[in-house]
Order: structure tokens, then sequence, then C-alpha cells
């Protein structure tokens, strides 16, 4: 492994646990350290931006390819899936969720997990279907 891979993995790693504290110094109203999660979620991003630069130095600019349609499809399916998934574990969580929440929230929850399950499947057969 180069020195500089090594460098970006560590610079990632520190950068991304400083923003996800700064973010839950800010989310978590009981911690009372919102101005302060602030500037260390600013921190964490500017480690996370250092990252840049040895990045482009070391991996030298492609060429573009043309657009892949299935890859685009697959992502969109993706995010909506894990969107789904996210819609049905906010109603499961919240405070005290009625009987109706809860049977929505896990209908809605595994509907969103096997859209993302099946997404490999569908990219697969376009893959198959253009080739």
């Amino acid at each position: 492994m180069k020195k500089e891979t090594l460098l970006e993995i560590i610079l990632g790693t520190i950068g991304g646990l400083v923003f996800a504290v700064g973010m839950c110094m800010c989310l978590i109203p009981e911690w009372n350290l919102f101005a302060s999660g602030v500037v260390v979620g600013i921190l964490g991003f500017i480690i996370l931006l250092m990252i840049i630069p040895i990045y482009r130095s070391n991996h030298p600019k492609k060429e573009h390819a043309h657009l892949n349609l299935g890859i685009v499809l697959t992502w969109v399916i993706g995010i909506v899936g894990a969107l789904v998934m996210g819609f049905g574990m906010s109603k499961v969580m919240v405070d005290s969720p009625s009987q109706s929440d809860l049977i929505i929230g896990i209908i809605t929850g595994i509907i969103g997990l096997l859209v993302c399950v099946l997404n490999y499947p569908i990219y697969s057969y376009l893959k198959s279907n253009k080739d």
C-alpha cells in the first residue's frame, strides 16, 4: 500500500468521526452543545476536504466514458429503496408509536429493504440484456 493511500484512509476515518461527533453535538438537544458542535463538524469537514489534493495527485484524470443507463437506474432504485426503508424506520422509532405506526413502519421498512436487495438482480438483468 502506498503512503498516500494510507494517508487518505487515515484522514477519511478521522474526518468522518470528527464530523459525526460534531453532528451529534448539534442534533442531540440534551447535550446542549449546538455552537461547539457546529465548530467540530466544520473541523471534520475540513479534514475530509484535505483528502482531495492527495487523491488528485495520486490518481490521474481518466477519460469520461459514455453514460451507462443501467448504472444510473441502479443508483436511483437504491436511493429510493433506502429512502423508503428510512421512512419505515422513522415511523417505528418515534417516542411512543401507535399500533398503526408500528405496522406501517415495519411494512414500509421491509418493502424498502426488498427494493435494496433486488437492486443487484435488476442491474444484472439490465446488463445481460445490453450485451
